[in-house]
């Protein structure tokens, strides 16, 4: 997975959002705001993390299990797919 180019991740107002660049503007109209996780998944995207990597960053940074962490690492995944962010 990879994050495709002209997006990122930036603090506006206390809030981390990834708002598209250059011509990324006309195919993705507005910003998304994510969740602290979802700020830490995305971080984890731009070092190229897998999917089993990127579950082990949920455990250890959150009280959760293994099964939830996976389950949210594939929700968040498929959110940025479904918006044309990243590419499997």
């Amino acid at each position: 997975m990879q994050i495709k180019s002209g997006f990122m991740l930036r603090e506006i107002a206390g809030q981390s959002v990834v708002v598209p660049l250059g011509a990324r503007v006309v195919e993705f109209n507005g910003i998304m705001t994510l969740s602290e996780s979802g700020a830490l998944l995305w971080r984890e995207l731009e070092k190229n993390s897998s999917v089993d990597e990127m579950v082990e960053v949920l455990i250890s940074e959150y009280d959760i299990d293994r099964e939830t962490a996976r389950r949210d690492v594939e929700k968040f995944i498929k959110s940025m797919v479904e918006t044309s962010i990243i590419e499997q």
